[in-house]
């Protein structure tokens, strides 16, 4: 039997008019995966800082189901039906029903709330995929199952990787690879891992976002990833984030600031490079995308500090730095990066221990 597969020692009804909710993070990529294999394989290992603030917050409700439909579902963002969240639900239960056939015995309700600005490039679809993936495996707990408590973290995981790649890696907190790659023993395709003996500076790391853009992406990230399917620079990029990928796991041991910043811009800019060649090609960075970057690059020229900036596949920036550069960074957006912000908003967040789960002791509907 396959390890996601599943022995139930009940059944769905013992779940019926009971409510399971998580409160799971997002997370940043350090080095990128951009390019998927199969269905939501990555195209080259990766690795994280799972986040603290920005969070989503899911809650499913189990009613018994009122018609034959395959699946029997509403979905609401913020209290409001969202219907084209539903699809992309109904796309996911597909691909796990074989390995939670109770998604296709229930009526499920969910309700889900973000603490940041959905779909625009801050992995609200990883934090999303992971509340809602530990969600149904709390149901699992609940029916009765056969799988260890690492076992069902894992499974998890898988479950979340199969909504969103990257949402595998939120399952777990602090630095988080995924990927199969030689110098991780014991990594997979399938499913994400935690990295241990990280050096204890990367483990208080602080993640201010800059909200450059509030609005949705112009392109979806699922289509980003297509696209380097026979893209000219695809091999080279997956060479250059394997090789990252090697450099970064030492210095994430020694606590290297310099080669980490190295690094983590380098592959920022990679990313955004893959689109602007891509074919159609695109832009997602934005002018004060591209004023906070440079302004960031003359403060660390002039101060010495070891703030630096990612990306993920939006325009919006984060900034990484140790805690004991938390008062001049904060000094930094007050001062001089605010301005480039929408509406002069940003979030102050960290690196964070992971989901937490809200009910996991039911009460009646």
């Amino acid at each position: 039997m396959n390890l996601f597969e599943n022995t139930y020692l009940g059944n769905s009804q013992s779940v019926i008019g009971k409510r399971f909710a998580w409160s799971c993070p997002s997370n940043i990529a350090l080095v990128k995966y951009w390019g998927k294999l199969d269905i939501q394989l990555p195209a080259n290992a990766n690795i994280s800082f799972t986040l603290d603030e920005c969070r989503t917050e899911t809650e499913i409700a189990c009613f018994e189901k009122n018609s034959s439909d395959q699946f029997e579902i509403e979905f609401f963002l913020d209290g409001n039906r969202n219907e084209k969240f539903e699809k992309k639900i109904l796309t996911f239960f597909d691909r796990i029903i074989q390995y939670c056939p109770f998604v296709g015995q229930l009526k499920l309700v969910m309700n889900s709330s973000n603490s940041f600005p959905h779909s625009s490039g801050i992995a609200s679809s990883a934090s999303g995929f992971g509340a809602l993936a530990l969600c149904l495996i709390t149901i699992e707990q609940e029916i009765g199952t056969t799988l260890s408590e690492l076992e069902l973290q894992k499974k998890a995981s898988f479950l979340a990787r199969l909504g969103s790649g990257s949402a595998c890696r939120s399952i777990y907190g602090g630095v988080v690879q995924w990927g199969q790659h030689n110098s991780f023993p014991c990594s997979s395709n399938l499913f994400a891992q935690p990295m241990e003996n990280v050096h204890s500076v990367f483990e208080t790391y602080r993640d201010s976002v800059l909200i450059v853009e509030k609005g949705e992406k112009q392109v979806s990230s699922s289509v980003g990833h297509n696209l380097m399917n026979g893209h000219p620079y695809a091999s080279s990029r997956f060479q250059q984030a394997e090789f990252n990928l090697n450099s970064i796991k030492q210095i994430l041991k020694n606590g290297d600031l310099s080669e980490f910043t190295r690094i983590v811009e380098s592959e920022a800019l990679a990313l955004h490079a893959m689109m602007t060649t891509s074919s159609p090609y695109y832009l997602l960075i934005k002018p004060n995308t591209v004023n906070i970057i440079q302004t960031v690059w003359e403060f660390r020229k002039e101060t010495d500090s070891n703030v630096c900036i990612t990306l993920d596949a939006g325009a919006n920036v984060h900034l990484l730095y140790p805690e004991a550069d938390e008062k001049k960074v904060n000094d930094l957006i007050n001062n001089q990066l605010v301005e480039f912000c929408q509406d002069g908003h940003y979030i102050c967040d960290r690196v964070g221990n992971g989901p937490s789960s809200i009910t996991q002791l039911q009460h009646e509907l």
